[in-house]
């Protein structure tokens, strides 16, 4: 069994973040093998960064750092469904993982991006020195929505066929990615 863990990267009222989420979590449970860790950084409530320490020291204080700690550490892959926000990335996702530092280590991450004309690509383009920095490792499919705003009603998004195939296989790509990296997680 993967454990994998999807983010909604958004804590905006009104967000179309948690619906296209509950799409991919819909989606992607469907994959053999997967057990689905759903987290909404809305009901997460992280405080911005307060942690004394740098996060690489792992000697955290606070209990809501002690325990997103042991909830990314038990995760063996992340989709990060993020918005764009003024051509870059989400600042309460990017806080989530600036939290943490050894946890996110050989681990696999797809991104299902979502904005307007670009779809998110800049926001998923602005991660990469994060993603590097802490470890963790981009999957080449990602899922990119584009005009997202017309495709969610009654607060339920609509993926069509060419978003559930990209989904599906960024999913088995995050299963195998998981498996090659397994060894070098410690």
């Amino acid at each position: 069994m993967t454990r994998l863990m999807i983010i909604v990267g958004s804590t905006r009222p009104g967000r179309i973040g948690l619906p296209v989420a509950e799409w991919a979590r819909e989606h992607l449970a469907r994959l053999d093998g997967v057990e689905i860790d759903f987290v909404d950084l809305a009901e997460l409530a992280l405080p911005f960064l307060d942690e004394p320490a740098h996060p690489a020291k792992r000697a955290y204080t606070k209990p809501h750092t002690i325990a997103w700690s042991e909830r990314v550490d038990a995760a063996e892959a992340f989709v990060f469904v993020t918005p764009e926000y003024n051509h870059s990335y989400s600042p309460v996702l990017k806080n989530a993982v600036d939290f943490l530092f050894q946890e996110w280590n050989a681990k696999p991450v797809g991104f299902v991006s979502y904005g307007g004309l670009a779809g998110g690509t800049r926001a998923v383009a602005a991660y990469e020195p994060v993603l590097t920095t802490v470890g963790l490792v981009k999957v080449p499919s990602n899922v990119e929505i584009a005009g997202v705003g017309g495709k969610v009603a009654d607060g339920v998004f609509a993926g069509d066929e060419k978003a559930v195939s990209a989904l599906t296989t960024m999913g088995e790509q995050l299963v195998a990615y998981s498996a090659a990296l397994a060894g070098l997680r410690g």
